[in-house]
C-alpha cells in the first residue's frame, strides 16, 4: 500500500495562482520590465501579472500580519516601541534570475498601499575582499559560504531589525569583481528589506548561534532544473563576452576576445568547478528553509509555486 508523500508545501499551479492576482492593473510599464530584468532572463508583463502581483499581494498580508501582531504584543507588554521592519530573503543560484525576482518585488511592494519604503540589499557586497579571499585560498569558491563575512552581513541585518537610524553596508563590484573600498549603501529605516543572495537561507553553524535567515520574516527560493540553470549560465557568459567584459576596466577583460568554442568550453568548466558544487552543496539543501519557492520551467517561465503551509 502506497503511502502519500509528505510536505511542508503545498504546490500551486501556473494557472491557478494567476487566478489569485488582484484585480488591480499591472503597475509596471513594458519599460520597467526591461529595465527590471536580469541579463537572460525573459521576463514579461504577463508573467509579472500573472505571478508577482499576487506573489506581491501575499507578501503585503505577510507583512500587515507582522505589523499587527507587533502592535498587539506591544499592547500586552504595556511597552512602547516603534514598528521593525519587515525582512524578505531571497535565494537561489547563480544565472537562476533571483536579483530580478528581488528588484521585480522592490517595485511592486512599494506601489501598495501607503507606499510602503522597501530596500534592497544583495550579498554579494559583503564577501570578502579578494586580497582576503585570495590570502585564505579561497579565490576558487568565491560565492560559497566561507568567501562571505557572514558576522558582518548578521550585524547589519540584526541593525537594520532593531530599528537604527542608519545602517550601512559595503557594495560589490560586478566590473572590477570586488569590493569597492570608498562606496557604501545607507539603509534608513525602511518599512520592507529585501535581502537577496546565494546562501541566505544558510542555516546556522551551530545551535548556539545565529544565521541572517533566523531574521527573515518571509523567504523566497527560485529554482530551476540544474541543467537548464547550467545552459542559463553559459548564455549569460556570452551575454557578458559581447557586453561588458568589453570593457578594459573589467576584470574579465581578458576573455572577451575568447572564440565562441573557447568561451563555452570555459563558462562550462567554471560552472562544473565552482557554481555547480555551490548549487548543489550548499544552495539546494536549503530550498526546504523558504516560505514559497519559485519552480521555472526551462524557458526561464515560472510553472508552479510552492507555498509553505501555514
Amino acid at each position: 500500500m502506497s503511502h502519500p508523500i509528505l510536505s511542508p508545501f503545498v504546490e500551486i499551479e501556473r494557472a491557478d495562482w494567476a487566478r489569485l492576482a488582484p484585480r488591480t492593473p499591472n503597475p509596471l510599464t513594458e519599460a520597467e520590465v526591461r529595465r527590471l530584468r536580469g541579463l537572460g532572463d525573459r521576463l514579461e508583463l504577463r508573467e509579472v501579472a500573472e505571478v508577482y502581483l499576487p506573489l506581491s499581494r501575499l507578501v503585503s498580508l505577510y507583512q500587515e500580519s507582522a505589523a499587527r501582531l507587533h502592535r498587539e504584543t506591544t499592547a500586552f507588554l504595556g511597552a512602547k516601541a516603534e514598528p521593525t521592519p519587515f525582512v524578505i530573503g531571497v535565494a537561489g543560484s547563480v544565472a537562476v534570475g533571483k536579483s530580478t525576482t528581488a528588484r521585480l518585488l522592490q517595485e511592486l511592494l512599494r506601489r501598495w498601499e501607503g507606499s510602503p519604503k522597501v530596500d534592497l540589499i544583495t550579498t554579494d557586497g559583503f564577501l570578502h575582499p579578494n586580497r582576503v579571499l585570495e590570502e585564505r585560498g579561497l579565490m576558487g569558491r568565491k560565492g560559497f559560504p566561507e568567501s562571505y563575512d557572514r558576522r558582518a552581513l548578521l550585524g547589519f541585518v540584526s541593525r537594520v531589525k532593531s530599528g537604527e537610524a542608519e545602517v550601512r553596508a559595503p557594495v560589490y563590484s560586478h566590473l572590477t569583481y570586488d569590493i569597492l573600498p570608498d562606496d557604501e549603501i545607507v539603509v534608513r529605516r525602511p518599512d520592507i528589506l529585501i535581502v537577496e543572495g546565494l546562501n541566505v537561507l544558510q542555516p546556522p553553524p551551530s545551535s548556539a548561534h545565529l544565521a541572517v535567515s533566523d531574521l527573515f520574516d518571509f523567504s523566497i527560493y527560485v529554482d530551476a532544473r540544474t541543467s537548464a540553470i547550467r545552459e542559463w549560465y553559459v548564455e549569460r557568459f556570452f551575454a557578458l563576452k559581447a557586453g561588458a567584459f568589453q570593457d578594459p576596466l573589467s576584470y574579465f577583460h581578458r576573455f572577451a576576445d575568447l572564440t565562441d568554442s573557447q568561451a563555452r568550453a570555459y563558462a562550462q568548466e567554471v560552472w562544473d568547478s565552482i557554481n555547480g558544487p555551490n548549487l548543489v552543496e550548499h544552495i539546494v539543501p536549503t530550498r526546504s528553509r523558504a516560505d514559497l519557492v519559485l519552480r521555472k520551467a526551462e524557458d526561464h517561465t515560472i510553472r508552479s509555486v510552492l507555498l509553505r503551509k501555514v
